[in-house]
């Protein structure tokens, strides 16, 4: 888990503002992602389809909101064919 500084607790409405830019602003358009409020700050939770876009999703989170602690639980989604056919029993 990747965490990004800021010592300010976060209310929901910065809770809702991240969620709200994750989706709506044009250079992360990600909807996959949701924000979750903790004791010590908030958690993104979702997949996306690289590491590079994942750390360029925190990027922005950090940019816009410096002072709010953010923990990133983004996986990375495969995104190529499978190399071998799955056999079922």
């Amino acid at each position: 888990m990747t965490g990004l500084s800021g010592d300010v607790p976060p209310d929901e409405y910065v809770e809702a503002e991240i969620q709200s830019m994750l989706a709506e602003d044009p250079t992360v358009a990600e909807q996959g992602i949701t924000v979750v409020r903790r004791e010590n700050g908030l958690v993104l939770y979702g997949e996306v389809e690289s590491p590079h876009r994942r750390e360029e999703i925190l990027r922005r989170v950090a940019e816009r909101f410096p002072d709010t602690h953010v923990t990133s639980d983004i996986g990375v989604i495969r995104t190529q064919a499978p190399t071998q056919v799955e056999e079922l029993p």
